[in-house]
Order: C-alpha cells, then structure tokens, then sequence
C-alpha cells in the first residue's frame, strides 16, 4: 500500500479577511499537494479556521454579534477565497467544532495523566472597569528596555525586546484606556522543560526544519525551557477546561489540535478513514506536513511535537516554513494600502497571475518575497505571457487555420521538432526535484528555458513561410511545438491549473501528470487526434490594472503624515524629498538637438522585437545581451545598456520597439545590431516601450 501523506497549512484566525501575505502559504502549499497528485501519491490537504481567543470574543461584541455568529461569517468567506484562488483542500473545518473539542479533551487528559500538568498562581494585569483579566495584546505602556511608548504586553516593536505585560510601564487597558490593577489567578502549565532532550532530538532529524530555524530556536533552550501556560481566565470565548471553574484552553492548545479534528471530520463525512488516528496514532505510516509561516515556529517546533509526544500521538515527519511578504519592498500596512485582502485582488486581477509569480519567487528558505508591482507585471508578461502562452498560441492558431484544418502531422522518425521534444522530456527530472524539494522557482526556470527553446525552434522553422510552399511540413514542425506546449501544460498545472486546464482543451487532449510522463516518450500527443480552437490563454498585464490592487494608491507612495489639529486627524502634505525638491537645471541652448525634416525622420525603421533570451555581458555592468526576434528567420544579437534597471530574466519573453537599420557596432567583443527604445533618465530608472501583442517584425510608426 504506498504511503499517505497528510499536508496542512496555518490555521487563518477568524477575525479577517485572508490577505495576499495569507496566500503565499496556501499558494505554495497548494502547488506541493498538486504536484502529489499528479505525480499519483496518496495525499489529503487539511485547514481550518482557527475561531478561538479574546480577540474575536470582543470584536463580536463590539459588532453586536455573538462569537458562533461572527466566525461563521469569516468561515464562509475564508473558504470562498480558497476557492477562487484554487487552494485546493481535501476539507476546511473550524477549531469551534465538537470533534476538536473532543480531541482537546481527550489530549489534555493524556498530559494531565501523565503529570504534565502543573497549577500555579500567577500575577497577571486586570481591569476593573471591563472587568477582565488582560492578555498581552489588551494592555499598552511604554517598553521597559527602550521606553517607546503604546507598545504591547509581550513584545516592542520598536527595539524587539520581549517581556512580561507586568513589565510595562504606566500600563493601560488597550479597550478602555484605564490603568490595571495587578490580581493573582491559578493558572495550568504544561511542564515543557521536561521534553528538551526529546525536542532537540526532533531538531535534529533529518528532514524535520530548516537548519537555520533550527539553530535559532537553540536560544529558548539556552536560557532553560520555560514550561507553557495553556490557560485563559473568563471571559473568553473557547473550550472550558474539564475540572475546572471559569478556565479556557489557550487558543495555542486547541488552535494545532485543529489539524487532528480536521482529519477526524473529514474521516466521518468521506469515510475515507476510519477516524483521525489512522494518521495521528503514534504508530502510523502515514507522513504529516505542517506548512507554516516563519512567525509560528516557536508553537510548532516545540511545544506542538511536545505534546503529541505525552499523549501518544504522532508527531509531524516536517515542518515547512516561509517567509513574510512585502509589498514593493515595504512591510504589508493598512496605512499605505499594501495589506490588500484576496477579495481585493479578484476584483481586478486573474489568480493564476498571483499564483505564477509566487511560484517563480518561492524556494525551500524563510527569506522573505517582495511583491514589487513593475516586477511582478513585466515576469508574469515576459514568462507566462509572451514566453509559455505566446508559443501556445502560435502554433495551435496555424495548426487550427484553414489551411493545416486542426490536424496533426505523424510523428516523425528524426529531425530537430522530434529532437526538440525529447529534449524537454529530459528535463522533466529536474522540474519534479524543483517540486518536491519546494524549490519553486528552479521549476519555472527549467519550464520557462523549455518553452524559450521551443519558440527559437518555430522561429528558424518559420512555419509560416512554410505553410504557403510545403503546409505538410509546416503542420509537422507546428505539431512538435504543440508536443512541448502539451508537456509545459503538465509541468504548470501545480502552479496555474485553470490556465492549463484552457491549455488541455485547446490542444483536444486528456490532462498530462507527473505520473504519466514518469514513462512517457515521443509522441505524447495522439496525432490521430484534431485540435480544438485556440484562443490566448491569458491577457497581459497592464500597468493601470495591477496598480488597482492597491485601491488607485500610487505602488510605491508614502503616506502622508498625520497632525492633531480640533480634536481630528488631518492629513499634512508631505514635504517633498531633497532630492525631489531641487528644479533640474535647464540644458544650455545650444545642447538642444535642432529641429528636423520629416524625411529625417522616415530614415529611422522602428520594428517589433521579441526578446527570446538574455543576459549579462561579463565585466559590464550597464549591458544586456539580447537575441531577439525581428520576424526575419535568424533572431539578431542586440547589447543594450538596461542592465541597472532589469534582471535578464525580467525582460526574457518581452515585446519590444527596436530600432532596424542602425549600423552595426562592436560592444565588448560583441557585435550589437539594433538598439531597444526605453523612456527614462537613465540607470534605474527606464521603461521599455511596449508595442503591445504586435508580432515580430511589425513596423512600428
């Protein structure tokens, strides 16, 4: 029987929307268990909504909403947003649910068995006018270390130094702003320090967390293991403790057990297992992986694998983390409008665009992504767009006119579209290791130089020169590529599958897997087989729509500054830069080029070019090497000076506005025929002009 293998992601906490940082976790997570499938493993992915704690116990209050009531309405529109951006669960359930209150139970009893379980009287901040014990987020002062003011009770955000809240200074109440009292309350801690040997040799296994997590988490066992509080003080909205008078689990109890109850529902309701422990009993085969972001290590390293341990379960066979998303290089804030929430970028933009560029950024570290808007616009339109599904579209769009009539050639016995095609299924090895070592963007690199290559084939092809003289060897050339277009459509369907799923039916073929092309060979197309009617698979993106995702504020805008003036915030205008202030200085006269002629002018041909590949020119700093495509059978070489302002794999893929007839010149050993338009000043700052979906060789007027 081949072995189950159980995935989860981080529980989104029912108090808001999911946001874009959200999505790089369900979006790398999705992509893992997509490739699992396709590649024929026995897989399940579970989430849930994490309901429980103060925070949402007050923000229902404060809605005039019971709590079952406000998390009902996050539940449904959690799952709505997974959904649309096709992260693909097996179930979505919810902490507030009677399976994992059982399995909070019936955990906590095996822990208090075995004596891990400790009451002890604690000091703890308390306000008598909302009458509540005060957890670390509902009381503010001033850091004891650095003495920044209205900084929370359990860590600054200013200086990082983490404390007690009775350590604050001048403390308040974050709801109603009157200083606490200090109350003694029994509290039940789990004896954590008890488990350090056993913890540091789950750190150590082989494949359970990255090394570097690993070694950071060594500082908790440096100052000694501090045993955990897993009790709250009424009112709190979660599970009561059995035994217990006005006690709560901690939302960090029950929140992991979620992932057990999940599987548990989900047993019940498919009757694919007989229950939860035909994963989680400490003697099962099946493999658990825990994808989380960076942030939550401390909860699932330690304390989760601690307590699966005392009461007899499995513990998790690896932890994936991830890093946090910025917004063009800013940390997400609702105050510059980056913290966009998913509903948000629906309404402007397809999620397989979102999903594509994610998948192109992420690697197996905790490093954190920048969602840099020009960034994330000129890949998505280079690889996916001009790259991946311009080569699609070429060559289903002639295979499907009138004169080729939708049919395929025979496979052939040699020559270079069959060379071409076996070429790429040779490196569809490396493309399955990207995948399971979660190195993502190795993937899109060895399917983007798949599908560069097949679009340098169809250009020295020239089928469309062909197809007047010799159509049969046209269609044969055409049906090779549309060979690699059917294999880049198995190779991208963890990452964008509704795209490929449009790809799938376009070609008139059954969905391509991993597990097939484990034995696949050329042809992989049934040639018998017409094709149907092609179509562009995905629009480009345009500057003024992916700027719409950030609610029309300007990408890279500093929010103005805010002064108190009558009582009410009013916006101030912000002073402009040094540098921004300063007029530029006016050109002598003499410096300005003069007036010319029309016929001057009309001297200059300006054509579309594609870029097909590039990159740097050693010992340059400012020059790319270009091949580009004219539309005149053989791509020219072009050096360009836009090295300080893209990447070679930002404009790989792009359309471009060349100049044609200027003469050619050596560059650094290298002959330069033509030179790329671009608007700016210069070094950083320049944009290449963009002649739209024009093709190769186009004049441009």
């Amino acid at each position: 029987m081949a072995q189950r293998i159980l995935v989860t992601s981080a529980l989104p906490y029912a108090n808001g929307p999911i946001h874009i940082g959200h999505l790089v976790e369900y979006v790398q997570t999705d992509i893992y268990v997509r490739f699992l499938r396709s590649s024929g493993k026995d897989v399940v992915y579970f989430c849930a909504d994490d309901t429980h704690g103060t925070p949402i116990e007050i923000n229902a209050a404060k809605q005039g909403l019971k709590p079952e009531e406000f998390i009902g309405r996050w539940y449904d529109a959690h799952q709505a947003d997974f959904r649309d951006f096709g992260v693909s669960v097996d179930y979505f359930h919810s902490t507030n649910s009677p399976e994992n209150k059982h399995y909070a139970e019936l955990i906590y009893g095996k822990l208090k068995e075995h004596g891990d379980i400790e009451k002890r009287e604690i000091e703890q901040a308390y306000c008598e006018t909302d009458k509540r014990f005060l957890p670390d987020r509902f009381i503010k002062g001033t850091c004891p270390n650095c003495k920044a003011t209205e900084q929370y009770g359990d860590a600054c955000e200013k200086c990082g130094k983490a404390y007690a809240p009775t350590d604050l200074i001048e403390p308040k109440c974050a709801l109603c702003g009157t200083p606490p009292v200090r109350r003694n309350s029994s509290h039940l801690f789990f004896k954590l320090s008890r488990h350090a040997d056993f913890l540091q040799q789950t750190l150590r296994r082989e494949g359970f967390i990255n090394p570097g997590l690993a070694t950071q988490l060594q500082g908790f066992f440096e100052k000694g293991l501090a045993d955990w509080d897993i009790s709250r003080d009424g009112p709190y909205f979660g599970f009561s403790i059995p035994g217990e008078t006005d006690k709560y689990f901690y939302v960090w109890l029950d929140a992991p057990i979620g992932y057990i109850a999940t599987t548990e529902k989900w047993a019940q309701t498919t009757g694919k297992a007989k229950s939860a422990l035909d994963f989680w009993s400490e003697g099962s085969d099946a493999r658990i992986i825990h994808f989380i972001g960076k942030d939550i290590v401390y909860f699932h390293a330690l304390f989760w694998p601690a307590v699966l341990k005392v009461a007899g379960l499995k513990q998790p066979d690896a932890i994936k983390a991830h890093g946090h998303l910025t917004v063009n290089g800013e940390k997400m804030s609702k105050s510059r409008g980056t913290l966009i929430p998913a509903r948000s970028y629906l309404e402007h933009l397809d999620p397989s665009y979102l999903r594509y560029f994610y998948a192109a950024n992420l690697g197996p570290g905790v490093e954190d992504l920048d969602l840099s808007l020009k960034d994330f616009r000129l890949r998505v339109n280079g690889e996916l767009v001009n790259n991946i599904g311009n080569l699609a579209n070429r060559s289903l769009s002639m295979l499907a006119g009138a004169a080729l009539d939708k049919r395929l050639a025979p496979a052939t016995k040699e020559g270079p579209g069959r060379a071409l095609v076996e070429a790429a299924l040779a490196r569809v090895p490396e493309v399955r290791e990207a995948y399971e070592k979660l190195e993502y963007r190795n993937a899109i690199r060895v399917i983007t130089e798949i599908s560069q290559s097949a679009n340098g084939f169809l250009q020295t092809a020239a089928p469309w020169v062909k197809v007047k003289t010799d159509p049969e060897a046209a269609r044969a050339d055409l049906s090779d590529a549309a060979e690699v277009a059917y294999l880049l459509g198995a190779l991208l369907t963890p990452v964008i599958p509704r795209v490929t799923e449009k790809l799938f039916a376009q070609l008139n073929a059954p969905p391509l897997t991993f597990e097939a092309l484990a034995t696949a060979r050329y042809p992989l197309l049934d040639r018998a087989r017409p094709v149907g009617t092609p179509e562009p698979l995905m629009p480009r993106l345009e500057e003024e729509r992916v700027n719409a995702i950030l609610g029309g504020a300007a990408p890279a805008a500093e929010p103005a500054p805010e002064t108190k003036k009558g009582g009410k915030a009013e916006k101030k205008a912000a002073e402009p830069k040094p540098a921004e202030a300063k007029a530029p200085e006016a050109k002598p006269a003499e410096a300005e080029p003069g007036e010319i002629e029309i016929t001057d002018f009309a001297k200059v041909v300006l054509k579309v070019g594609h870029i097909l590949s590039a990159e740097r020119v050693p010992k340059a700093d400012k020059l790319l090497k270009l091949t580009v495509d004219l539309g005149e059978g053989q791509p020219r070489t072009i050096c360009s000076g836009i090295a300080e302002a893209f990447q070679p794999e930002q404009v790989q893929g792009r359309k471009v506005v060349v100049v044609a007839n200027l003469k050619p010149r050596m560059l650094r050993g290298i002959e330069s025929r033509g030179m790329i338009l671009t608007a700016g000043s210069g070094g950083k700052n320049l944009s290449l002009l963009d002649p739209g979906d024009m093709p190769p060789g186009s004049e441009v007027k």
